[in-house]
């Protein structure tokens, strides 16, 4: 199913009935009086935060929504029948803009939340109302308020306690498939991953993480450059971020290349680049064991880095459960959206 995280739709609410002008006429009732009903409430439009999607892709081809109006009034004072709300379907993460203003109206983060964005029009008035003792033959009636109308601009955020961040080919997807049941695309070709997966890092029975993988990023991803910067919303709720780094890349520095993605970080969003961010030495099992720590070790150490540092192979699962469970004490130590952790001993 592809993968759609922006779009813009444009949603009506119903209008209101118009109120009716009516009179009794019975036998025997010649002088029945004003008996003209009021109109219905027209439907207004909810967004609803559904779990079971993942993606704004159903939103491509269907962009125009509008709720039912409300029934106009009748005689015999009968109230016509409000119209049925819409209630529109979105993912989990749903970030919702009035398209025209920009104004925020809303933040579906958790499961069957409601947001209210086009508000019904009110009913129309009959003729009964306007009774009294010195107008008893109305013919007054209001007619149904216009229901509200908005173009709205809908992004998906995906929902993640840890986001993987790297170079393409860093391992992110490969270290994903190892720590959870999460199946991305893996290959030994740059950019495998498209889009944004989700993987749940089972600590216990009862006791989970989601981890995040999107696109890999490279230099000038600032600018548009590669996939991974259009992706990096993504990363805008996790807790805690794994910088992914191949310890012997077939080409390339490995201190440049982290430096990079340290630096475009920091241009596309100061905030994200501040939130917590530990140090991972992937694809190790490519090295001699003799030759793994001291490897590591000077590659810290030419970053200068000072927090946590983990050394790991996907492939032969060595330091993935230390990594894991690392992850794990700090998501359940670390109140959400602290502004940092504690810098950690190396681990490899």
């Amino acid at each position: 199913m592809r993968f759609v995280d922006e779009v813009t739709i444009e949603v009506q609410a119903g209008a209101g009935g118009d109120g009716c002008v009516s009179f009794r006429r019975e036998k025997y009732l010649p002088k029945g009086g004003p008996d003209g009903g009021d109109g219905g409430d027209g439907g207004s439009v909810y967004l609803v935060a559904d779990p079971s999607l993942n993606t704004l892709v159903d939103f491509r081809h269907s962009r125009r929504f509008r709720a039912e109006r409300g029934q106009h009034g009748m005689g015999a004072n009968r109230t016509g029948r409000s119209g049925e709300d819409l209630r529109i379907r979105v993912p989990v993460g749903t970030v919702v803009r009035d398209a025209d203003t920009g104004e925020l109206l809303g933040d579906l983060v958790r499961p069957g939340q409601t947001l209210l964005v086009a508000r019904g029009g009110r009913r129309g008035l009959g003729n009964t109302r306007f009774k009294s003792s010195t107008n008893r033959a109305p013919r007054q009636f209001t007619r149904g308020a216009p229901g509200e109308e908005r173009r709205l601009a809908l992004e998906l955020k995906v929902l993640a306690d840890v986001g993987l961040l790297g170079l393409p080919n860093a391992g992110k997807s490969t270290l994903l498939r190892a720590v959870s049941a999460a199946r991305p695309r893996v290959a030994d070709y740059p950019f495998t991953t498209l889009h944004p997966h989700l993987g749940v890092v089972r600590t216990s029975p009862y006791r989970g993480f989601v981890m995040a993988d999107v696109p890999g990023l490279i230099e000038g991803a600032a600018e548009g450059a590669g996939l991974g910067v259009r992706f990096l919303r993504h990363l805008a709720r996790t807790r805690l971020l794994l910088h992914l780094v191949e310890v012997a890349p077939p080409e390339g520095d490995p201190v440049a290349q982290a430096r990079a993605i340290q630096r475009e970080l920091a241009r596309y969003s100061p905030e994200l680049a501040a939130r917590p961010r530990w140090l991972v030495l992937t694809k190790t099992d490519l090295l001699p064991e003799a030759e793994r720590e001291p490897r590591c070790r000077a590659l810290v150490e030419a970053l200068g880095w000072t927090g946590p540092v983990h050394a790991v192979s996907a492939l032969t699962g060595e330091g993935l459960e230390a990594l894991v469970q690392a992850v794990d004490r700090f998501l359940q130590e670390a109140a959400p959206g602290a502004s940092g952790g504690k810098a950690g001993e190396a681990a490899w």
